[in-house]
């Protein structure tokens, strides 16, 4: 697991340039890999390039040095993130008669094209982004992967380019710090999180999953293509029975390519069914006791330890437990709130940290359960995409809005406790007549009808979500999951898991991420995922057998922490900070008389908001660092 940075001029520079720049970027994240570094700097062209990387050695810890190079020195690469299917590819390319220098992954991709060229990237199975400079045609080539695990930022002026794992590499470098993205500040206060290819600051983007970018040295010409997947489609009309056992074998290898390393690996037991599941095919596959890792909450509401400890008990692994409040996350939200770069909201980012940092005195890698609900269909807003079909065939637009409007009071929440009356208040809220109703269901922040009422005029735009929606209407299972894909799990989950766990200096591996089993559950019927009311069907009877009878049918909260309480008590100073008159009006970006009511309404404990305070809260803590320097 790494870091890569580059950067491209169009003209020739002085190479103590390059270096000193991609030494600058290099240096900040050191935490992304505090094993080693490397730069690689073209010096025969009539143009500049150059790349870096940071290093945490995982796999081939003695020869995995980078960059790595061809025989001839023609081919250069730099390399973030693991290829879980590399040794499967190696042994191919040794049959065709390739020779091999290392034991390292980073030497099959670069071999891998080669070969194939730019085909060879769909042939990968891991979490990646890397760049590929071939001197031979003067062209360069930036990958990420399929779900976008591995983050990777670029921007482009007329005579320069630029692209790092994390946005502060570009930001440092750059003469002048870019003005916010209206877009993406939409989408931000919306969605609590930006989502590729957007970034909170103009003319820098994040290359979206699944893509590479393509420059033409010559011509500095920029192409952004699509990796060409080949999935198998044999599983669309298979049994029940079949497609279980199928489930079972996808999930169970998926562990076990993911859990080969050089350093002592873990797992991330939360106790619900996902993780639940990847720490028993972990320890099934090894002779010793696997280390578990859990995390919880002085508020008993939040705390789901019992069920990590069920499981780790059956297991018998070593199990490590920690409990976190908020005075051990005092002195680490900063670090954690700010090291995403750009506004980032959800919560749970910190205990992610908190564990990371926690499980890293006792392993370098740590298995986790993330993915599974995309996978297998385990959110409990599927439901509502069905609930919401239902209710507006039967029930008229305008019975439905004399309803909210005489049940304010009724279904009004004064406690972060998110029970039943948070979920319907949730599920009311986003109800949509116009085939919108998804997208009301995944903006946890602000709808798409209140971005007027908090922002001065001209400072969003109002239809920024329409960038993602596509001409069908989005009403299937699989049209969630597939826009979930596209922008919570990249935009959300995943920078979550990737900046919380690169800043412990930690890899996350998640084994439900695997593309084959994605393309296997898409050709499912909807019935082997959701069967009634039951989430995750076919992945919980694939693996009851190794369980206590209906461990698996446990409800189980998420990776949520009390953050409605703590802006009312520990942080309710610093909040209220945010919305002194002066300082608003300063900032000219917010409508000074909402933000205020809704704020003071939290944390006077009139009503619960929750999502929307924190998602201020976020914003604001980094506006401040950044633009006013403080």
């Amino acid at each position: 697991m790494c870091g890569i940075n580059g950067l491209f001029y169009k003209e020739l520079i002085e190479e103590k340039e390059v270096k000193k720049s991609l030494t600058k970027m290099n240096n900040l994240i050191i935490h992304r890999g505090p094993d080693d570094d490397g730069i690689y700097i073209e010096k025969d062209k009539s143009y500049s390039l150059g790349m870096g990387m940071r290093r945490l050695a995982v796999i081939d810890l003695n020869t995995g040095k980078q960059p790595i190079y061809n025989d001839d020195n023609s081919i250069v690469i730099v390399f973030n993130g693991e290829i879980y299917n590399y040794k499967t590819l190696k042994i191919a390319l040794e049959n065709e008669g390739v020779v091999f220098k290392t034991a390292s992954d980073t030497e099959v991709i670069i071999r891998l094209y080669e070969k194939y060229g730019v085909s060879a990237f769909g042939k990968l199975d891991g979490m990646f982004a890397f760049s590929i400079y071939d001197k031979n045609i003067d062209k360069l080539f930036i990958a990420r992967d399929f779900f976008g695990e591995k983050p990777l930022y670029y921007t482009k002026t007329k005579e320069k380019f630029y692209w790092a794992s994390e946005l502060k590499s570009i930001i440092k470098i750059l003469p002048l710090r870019p003005n916010i993205s209206k877009e993406a500040l939409s989408l931000y206060f919306q969605l609590t999180y930006i989502p590729a290819p957007y970034s909170i600051y103009q003319n820098i983007f994040k290359l979206e999953a699944n893509n590479y970018l393509e420059v033409d040295c010559i011509n500095f010409k920029i192409k952004i293509n699509t990796i060409e997947q080949q999935f198998n489609s044999k599983y669309h009309n298979v049994s029940f029975e079949k497609a279980k056992e199928v489930t079972h074998n996808l999930v169970y290898n998926s562990v076990k390519s993911r859990a080969v390393s050089d350093v002592p690996i873990g797992t991330f037991l939360s106790g619900g069914v996902d993780s639940s599941i990847v720490s028993l095919c972990l320890s099934q596959q090894t002779s010793n006791p696997i280390s578990t890792f859990s995390i919880g909450f002085d508020k008993k509401s939040f705390d789901e330890t019992d069920k990590s400890r069920v499981v780790a008990k059956q297991l018998g692994s070593n199990h490590h437990e920690f409990n976190i409040t908020i005075n051990d996350l005092k002195n680490e939200i900063d670090d954690v709130l700010l090291n995403f770069d750009e506004p980032f909201a959800d919560s749970s980012s910190l205990p992610t940290y908190m564990v990371s940092k926690l499980t890293q005195q006792t392993v370098k890698v740590a298995l986790t359960g993330d993915g599974g609900d995309e996978v297998f269909g385990g959110y409990n807003k599927y439901y509502m995409g069905k609930l919401n079909k239902k209710y507006t065939y039967i029930v008229p637009e305008k019975a439905h809005n004399l309803f909210i409007n005489t049940s304010k009071n009724i279904l009004r929440v004064k406690d972060d406790n998110r029970g039943l009356r948070f979920k319907l208040n949730r599920l009311l809220k986003a109800i949509n007549y116009d085939n919108d109703f998804y997208y009301n269901i995944i903006s946890l922040g602000f709808q798409n009808n209140e971005l007027t009422n908090l922002f001065k005029e001209n400072n969003f735009v109002k239809e920024a979500l329409d960038y993602f929606k596509d001409e069908d209407v989005i009403n299937k299972l699989n049209d969630f999951r597939e826009l979930d894909k596209k922008l919570s799990l990249e935009g959300d989950l995943l920078v979550k898991v990737d900046r919380a766990s690169m800043l412990a200096s930690i890899e996350c591996r998640a084994p439900f991420l695997n593309k084959e089993l994605w393309s296997f559950t898409n050709q499912l019927p909807e019935s082997f995922l959701i069967n009634g009311w039951n989430k995750k069907y076919i992945l919980k009877e694939a693996f009851k057998q190794y369980f206590p009878k209906s461990f698996l049918d446990k409800s189980k909260k998420g990776f949520e922490i009390p953050v409605g309480d703590w802006l009312r008590k520990p942080l309710k100073k610093e909040v209220l900070s945010y919305i002194e008159p002066m300082f608003l009006k300063k900032q000219n970006i917010f409508n000074i008389n909402y933000v205020q009511k809704l704020v003071l309404n939290h944390v006077e404990g009139r009503e619960d908001n929750t999502f929307r305070v924190w998602t201020f809260y976020c914003f604001q803590k980094w506006y401040l660092t950044i633009f006013l320097n403080k």
